[in-house]
């Protein structure tokens, strides 16, 4: 024993040192290293914390041995005065070492090894019934610096359990049940048992009291409204009524225009300062769309066999600025009997949007591009100096479309192509929200009664200018100012995007320079040219009979029309010349305010509660409250159509009358199938409403728009919302729209950081 008197102490071994020596006795026990290196590594860790005391072993004194002088300067030295309170040092370093002695003496001798991470996961049985000792209940006997030890045995194991609480000394075991004593023991003791316990909780701890939630079913509230009305019946519009002086097709109107009225203005497209850059005229139209027809039938060969035959499809590949050369190249694909598929102009060769429409192309076995010269040239090229093959999209040929490219074809050919039937026309494409791309297909008599039906609701006549904001490849932009304007010899005038977003005014000033009688803009384009006005003066709008809002399915779309009628009706815009629409990818356009020279009823807006909504029930509330949406109608159903309700989940049950469901239409003027896709095509296109009973309420299928609302007064259609932007909480219901509405009502400018 070392003499209790002397100052200079053993400090207690660190915690990585202590793991370092436990490591090294399962080294050895496993023969990772040799009797003689197990020595030397151990010798180098203990020396310098064991001072030199006699019964320690000769290899622990090699190394590390104070000098006389420095323990002669440390014995002079006097000694400061402890706190009453504070851990006595003194006699450590004998209890210490007789510690670290019989642990190492023990496992030397049986040739065990320690526990270690590798092994915690056997012993955690072990963890779960360890009671940590009670260091603070026996405190060692500081005149002797030893207690003794335990008479009871313990079975041998190989993990470390502490004396149960309440024992009279503090006696602690070694991993094989060797009794050892003091405070300094408990660190080994502790140690261990860290080594012994694995690193995390098992797993099923992670998830007992999500999994408990889970479970929980939620109750609905017994104070939520719910319907009280009565079954809706389903609303049938205005008959169809074909005209019998006018012509019977639209490629017959092509013709007709074409040949006895070859110089009446077709289209006029602007450039980025707002002037006309080209007028195609009605005989323009149909001379280089029979060029373009007679070209892809028999100038495009592959190994001596024509390259496209009926029916195969085309990708139609033209910007926004060109609306020109997108009409005669959509007319010539009608023409040659193929079928036109419109897609936006690729920007980069890895764009993510791209390679959802490179699939939409692939899944419709499309070979062919045709463009512009200009257009040919913007695009990613690929070394060989041909346009790249752009990520996702499957191998094209590209045909610029130019005059120069095309071959005018015999006086006497025309081609056989006719357009009716149930042949698909063209193929629109629609992104859904998962950011998937689908080919909604248009067959020809579900095209031709579609122009039927828009001359019909708008009162379409000859020679009528339409000014046209959209997007002239799809849509309403598409219905009107493509289609439906050819058959009935109209001037389109196409504000580019470009344009507008330089001057927000210049729809406006178009419809007073040309005299437009229709006007077809979004609500957007309306609260743009509000925040441009100012300092305008020479605006007249009293031209217009019908100013068409595109998105008046948007419940939000109130805001703008509203605001748009207060600052233009003092400049010649009345009030029944606003007319909101309603339409979808899948029914093309569902329902349309009709001005009342047209037999429109007065227009209706509904003041909702936004609760209410959210249960899917109509409650009317008054307008003093925050907590209500304003929603305007979107008109009377199309002629020719059959509109309903039908409940969101489940089966296509009809929707009470003050109930919300998806708005269904029965119509030849719909689309008729995603392209490829049978399985959705049959729940989108082939719905079969049924009453409360089960009975349909048709021998002939619906097809879902994808609307939100219900029908109102007047038999006018109200639209709360669309089934993509719907997100369900819990049993309550919101609209994408909402948020975002509520989000730019509280000041954007000072509450919301830009791009967030």
């Amino acid at each position: 024993m070392a003499d209790r008197g002397c100052p200079l102490e053993a400090a207690p071994l660190p915690a990585e040192v202590l793991e370092s020596l436990a490591e090294l006795e399962l080294e050895l026990s496993e023969g990772d290293i040799t009797q003689k290196g197990y020595e030397k590594k151990r010798a180098k860790l203990l020396a310098r914390y064991i001072p030199l005391i006699q019964g320690v072993d000769p290899c622990l004194q090699t190394e590390n041995r104070i000098p006389g002088p420095l323990l002669t300067a440390a014995t002079a030295k006097p000694q400061k005065s402890r706190a009453t309170n504070s851990r006595d040092e003194r006699f450590r370093s004998d209890v210490h070492t007789e510690a670290v002695q019989a642990a190492l003496a023990k496992y030397k001798e049986r040739k065990m090894p320690m526990p270690s991470k590798r092994r915690s996961a056997l012993v955690h049985s072990s963890v779960e019934t360890y009671t940590p000792p009670d260091l603070h209940s026996a405190p060692p006997d500081v005149t002797t610096g030893l207690v003794e030890h335990s008479s009871y045995e313990r079975p041998q194991m190989a993990s470390v359990r502490g004396i149960p609480r309440g024992h009279g000394r503090n006696v602690l075991e070694t991993a094989d049940g060797v009794p050892v004593n003091s405070r300094v023991s408990s660190k080994i003791q502790q140690l261990l048992n860290t080594l012994k316990r694995p690193k995390r909780p098992p797993l099923k701890e992670f998830f007992v009291d999500d999994f408990e939630e889970l479970l929980e079913v939620q109750q609905p509230d017994p104070n939520q409204p719910k319907p009280e009305g009565d079954q809706m019946a389903v609303l049938k519009g205005e008959p169809l009524s074909v005209g019998t002086n006018g012509p019977l097709s639209l490629l017959a109107a092509l013709q007709l225009w074409g040949t006895t009225q070859p110089k009446a203005p077709c289209l006029t497209a602007l450039d980025t300062a707002g002037k006309a850059t080209c007028t195609l005229t009605y005989g323009k139209l149909w001379s280089r769309s029979l060029k373009l027809a007679y070209t892809l039938l028999n100038k495009l060969t592959s190994k001596n066999e024509p390259l496209l035959n009926p029916g195969d499809r085309v990708a139609l590949v033209f910007p926004n600025s060109d609306p020109v050369m997108f009409m005669v190249a959509f007319y010539g694909c009608l023409l040659a009997e193929l079928v036109p598929v419109p897609i936006e102009v690729p920007l980069t060769r890895k764009d993510a949007g791209s390679q959802q429409v490179g699939f939409l192309l692939g899944s419709c076995g499309v070979t062919l591009a045709l463009t512009t010269d200009a257009c040919q040239k913007g695009l990613p090229k690929a070394p060989t100096g041909e346009v790249a093959t752009f990520k996702g999209w499957p191998p094209l040929a590209w045909l610029v479309i130019d005059g120069k490219h095309l071959t005018r074809p015999p006086k006497d050919w025309y081609p056989l192509a006719q357009d009716t039937g149930s042949r698909t026309a063209y193929i629109e494409y629609k992104t859904s929200k998962e950011g998937s791309t689908v080919g909604v297909t248009v067959s020809h008599s579900s095209l031709l009664a579609q122009c039927q039906a828009l001359t019909q609701a708008c009162g379409y006549t000859e020679a009528e200018t339409l000014t046209n904001v959209l997007d002239f490849k799809r849509d309403a932009g598409l219905w009107h100012g493509v289609l439906t304007s050819v058959m009935n010899r109209m001037h389109v005038i196409t504000i580019p995007y470009a344009l507008m977003k330089v001057n927000p005014l210049s729809w406006i000033q178009k419809v007073c320079s040309y005299k437009a009688r229709a006007a077809l803009v979004k609500s957007r384009d309306m609260h743009w040219s509000l925040l441009a006005q100012r300092g305008q003066r020479d605006v007249c709008l009293s031209s217009l009979r019908m100013l068409i809002v595109a998105d008046g399915a948007n419940p939000w779309s109130i805001s703008s029309c509203d605001a748009f009628l207060n600052v233009f009706q003092s400049r010649g815009l009345r009030p029944e010349v606003i007319c909101p629409c309603a339409s979808s990818p899948e029914a093309l356009t569902v329902a349309i305010r009709r001005p009342p020279d047209l037999g429109g009823p007065p227009p209706r807006k509904a003041v909702l509660s936004m609760n209410g909504l959210s249960y899917g029930v109509i409650r009317v509330d008054t307008e003093e409250k925050l907590s209500v949406l304003t929603v305007q109608d979107v008109g009377q159903v199309m002629p020719g159509a059959s509109v309903c309700v039908v409940k969101v989940d489940g089966a296509p049950y009809l929707c009470k009358t003050d109930e919300i469901g998806e708005i269904c239409v029965n119509s030849v003027a719909t689309g008729t199938a995603y392209y490829g896709l049978l399985g959705i095509t049959k729940n989108t296109f082939e719905t079969v409403p049924v009453t409360a009973d089960g009975v349909p309420v048709s021998d002939r299928p619906f097809t879902r728009t994808g609307l939100l609302g219900f029908i109102g007064p007047d038999n006018l259609v109200f639209v709360v919302g669309k089934l993509d932007g719907l997100m369900v909480v819990g049993v309550r219901r919101h609209n994408a729209d909402d948020i975002v509405a509520t989000a730019l009502a509280v000041e954007p400018m000072k509450f919301v950081y830009r791009g967030r």
